[in-house]
């Protein structure tokens, strides 16, 4: 959540994450920080520092937007649905799960409690979709890899 904030105060965005406004502030932010404007090497190493963080910043933003998730639901839903869980890491309110198709989505603000009892479930899946998979706000972190 601390993440999302931050890249929320550095875009000027309150309330929901709209794609459009979200692209233009990032386009005059990326001239504004770009390190070829700075002669300066301290300020050059500053802007490259700076421009980092916004193309991070839009990219996370990016998949957590509404319109986002709107368009990736369907997939999202057969994952969650149709496949089990086959890996999950839990850090700072973060959870992080693998499914057997190969997708990895995080989840934010799940406590270190629900994430004990999500994995001492009987059925991690059922538990999962009771409990977190449909209840927190969520970003596909990692794409299935594509067999060749």
């Amino acid at each position: 959540m601390k993440r999302i904030k931050q890249y929320k105060k550095l875009f000027e965005i309150e309330g929901p994450i709209e794609l459009k406004p979200l692209k233009t502030k990032y386009r005059n932010l990326v001239k504004e920080w770009h390190p070829d404007k700075f002669t300066d090497p301290d300020k050059k190493a500053e802007a490259e520092i700076v421009s980092t963080k916004i193309i991070d910043g839009y990219h996370f933003l990016v998949s957590i937007a509404p319109e986002t998730k709107e368009a990736n639901l369907e997939a999202y839903k057969t994952t969650i649905s149709t496949h089990q869980v086959a890996d999950w890491h839990h850090k700072s309110m973060l959870l992080e799960v693998t499914f057997t198709d190969g997708n990895t989505y995080e989840y934010f603000g799940v406590s270190k409690i629900l994430f004990g009892k999500f994995i001492n479930a009987k059925s991690m899946n059922n538990f999962g979709k009771r409990n977190i998979f449909n209840k927190f706000l969520y970003r596909k972190s990692k794409k299935a890899n594509a067999i060749a």
